[in-house]
């Protein structure tokens, strides 16, 4: 199955693509799609749509994980940043990908261990999980953080479910 996990940012929006089969994970490819902060807001927001529509029209993937916003205690930053990440659940969506949401300590526990690692031992830890990925870091480690996060939940509720079925009369 192909992920797409995704660290929405108006800013700087990570992607990263991972193939997952069973406890298997292998790299295929991580990047950030940009806007301008000199730009409107509209104009950010669809420089964010059109950039993760292209990652997600050529990849096609299976499905897509996104990390939720993290409140700031400055609000309208929070705002801006609830509105890049409903660009980001769009782009998805708008391409008929199933979209999940994680927390970020949901990521964090599923990919270190704690659920309040920090980001250069989330990069370390997406660098051992997915060795071909090579020396990736900020916003590109965390949406293959994501990915990594959905490919764990996906096979724990399916051997949930077959272990279920099993016993089932």
């Amino acid at each position: 199955m192909l992920l797409l996990g995704l660290d929405p940012g108006l800013q700087r929006t990570g992607w990263g693509v991972i193939y997952a089969r069973d406890n298997v994970l292998s790299f295929r490819a991580c990047g950030v799609v940009t806007s301008d902060p000199s730009d409107p807001l509209a104009e950010r927001l669809d420089a964010l749509y059109r950039g993760l529509s292209e990652v997600v029209h050529g990849f096609a993937p299976d499905a897509a994980a996104v990390e939720e916003t993290v409140i700031n205690r400055n609000a309208g930053s929070s705002l801006k940043l609830g509105q890049a990440r409903g660009v980001t659940l769009l782009a998805a969506a708008h391409a008929g990908v199933p979209v999940t949401e994680y927390a970020s300590k949901t990521v964090k526990r599923a990919v270190v261990g704690t659920g309040g690692a920090e980001k250069r031992q989330v990069a370390m830890m997406v660098q051992t999980l997915l060795p071909g990925a090579g020396s990736v870091k900020g916003d590109a480690a965390d949406a293959l953080a994501v990915a990594i996060c959905h490919a764990h939940h996906r096979t724990s509720l399916a051997v949930m479910l077959d272990r279920s079925a099993a016993t089932s009369p």
